[in-house]
């Protein structure tokens, strides 16, 4: 917000999911090329995962802007609304799923963050309409649990 503001309230959710992509499918490129020419990390890819997310399901919430319209101090309170639904959600679903990400790998995560992306993707070309499956704001959750669950993995590593 500090260097761009809200800029990011025109993006529809096409886009952003796009961008999500962008930052997954690079991910999965680091983790299988041995050659790296730009110095950016998994990490910061996954926190990009995350934000772009969030992003996502505040434009869901609040409908695309043409020009940005929220103040930090909104924008902000707006994450965090998110993210504590989606952390209520990972607490219950570790309950149900006995934390089995523990024992994935980043390149299984990275993996279902692309297939979720894949789902979200089809979802748009339907216009939002599902037969069975959940909607797109379930998807942005789960890619960002999934992006969580590789930072901490990559932590563990590092450390």
């Amino acid at each position: 917000m500090a260097d761009y503001g809200a800029a990011w309230r025109i993006l529809r959710l096409p886009s952003l999911t796009d961008q999500i992509f962008i930052k997954a499918q690079r991910i999965r490129i680091l983790q299988t090329n041995k050659e790296q020419k730009v110095a950016e990390s998994q990490e910061s890819e996954f926190i990009g995962i995350v934000n772009y997310s969030v992003m996502a399901l505040i434009q869901i919430e609040k409908d695309i802007a043409d020009q940005p319209d929220l103040d930090t101090d909104q924008a902000l309170h707006l994450y965090d609304e998110q993210i504590r639904i989606i952390f209520d959600l990972m607490i219950k679903k570790n309950h149900d799923y006995g934390e089995a990400w523990r024992e994935m790998r980043v390149s299984s995560l990275t993996d279902l963050i692309l297939q979720k992306l894949l789902r979200v993707k089809q979802i748009e070309e339907n216009f939002g309409k599902t037969l069975v499956s959940e909607g797109i704001d379930a998807n942005y959750h789960d890619m960002v649990n999934y992006a969580v669950f590789a930072l901490i993995h990559l932590q563990a590593e590092a450390a």
